[in-house]
């Protein structure tokens, strides 16, 4: 028999909303009609428009069954995700009419990409830099358009450490370098959904090769987040447009970058003068005109 299909968590607002008490119908009714808002601003802004305390967000989310405000956020998000066929015409929505219908377009995307770099949370991505800084060396994968994240981490990465940083894949097929990873290096596998088999076949070699595994990943049930020792969350769903935004994972690989040379002190400063000396010896870029 087929399992049943789980409801939506606005289905299970809705169901409940005449049973709530009559403030927090009122939320609820905000909440409904506002699921977009919901997934992209903080519960304070939320509730400034609403007209409500921020604490009935909360009071909220827990009458129909979730912990907290961000659980039911989360839940929200997960819920505007296309179907797997469809990933990113399923994002697609009809183009707005009227003279600014452009300008809003890129005032919400703008807006929304600023309030998920908010919810990234920098504890996690302190703790991930100081295993970087610890490994002996450092293996970056990404793939399709996760790729350009990874390319610019490790050209940031191998400024400072040239011999101990390659992304996965660059010299040849990726499966030789699987067969190279080992105990005491790190990788880092980078995606958001669609996930590809490529990026869960290079967590499942970290696992079998005892290396520690980042995941850089828009959620926690990610394929290739599962037994990561550091995850690192992005939101790539709760922009507007037809594709997921990558904003969120090249903040967290650039503050990434950032610690691992500060944790690097002397020893990583020196390094990166040399790399800026021999960039400038090949006349790599352009002198500024005086």
């Amino acid at each position: 028999m087929a399992e049943p299909t789980k409801s939506s968590p606005l289905s299970e607002l809705r169901i409940a909303l005449p049973s709530l008490p009559l403030r927090l119908q009122e939320v609820g009714r905000f909440v409904a009609a506002n699921d977009y808002d919901a997934t992209t601003r903080s519960m304070r802004d939320l509730a400034a428009e609403a007209g409500a305390d921020p604490a009935a967000f909360t009071r909220l989310a827990k009458a129909i069954g979730y912990s907290g405000w961000d659980q039911l956020r989360a839940a929200l998000t997960e819920a505007r995700r296309p179907s797997q066929i469809s990933p990113f015409s399923g994002r697609a929505k009809s183009r707005r009419h009227g003279p600014n219908a452009d300008v809003a377009l890129v005032t919400d995307k703008l807006e929304a990409e600023g309030a998920g770099l908010l919810r990234i949370p920098a504890q996690p991505i302190a703790d991930a830099a100081r295993a970087l800084h610890d490994a002996k060396r450092i293996w970056i994968a990404g793939y399709r358009s996760c790729r350009s994240v990874a390319e610019l981490l490790n050209y940031e990465l191998r400024l400072f450490r040239p011999e101990q940083v390659q992304l996965v894949g660059a010299s040849g097929p990726d499966d030789l370098d699987l067969g190279a990873f080992r105990t005491g290096e790190a990788v880092i596998v980078i995606g958001f959904l669609p996930y590809t088999h490529a990026s869960v076949r290079v967590a499942q070699a970290a696992h079998r090769a005892g290396a520690a595994l980042i995941a850089i990943a828009d959620s926690l049930s990610a394929p290739m987040a599962e037994g990561a020792d550091h995850v690192l969350l992005f939101e790539a769903a709760s922009s507007p447009g037809f594709f997921p935004s990558l904003t969120g994972a090249i903040a967290i690989a650039q503050s990434l970058a950032a610690i691992t040379f500060s944790l690097g002190g002397t020893a990583a400063k020196k390094r990166l003068e040399t790399t800026e000396a021999r960039l400038a010896a090949a006349s790599t870029y352009i002198s500024e005109k005086g």
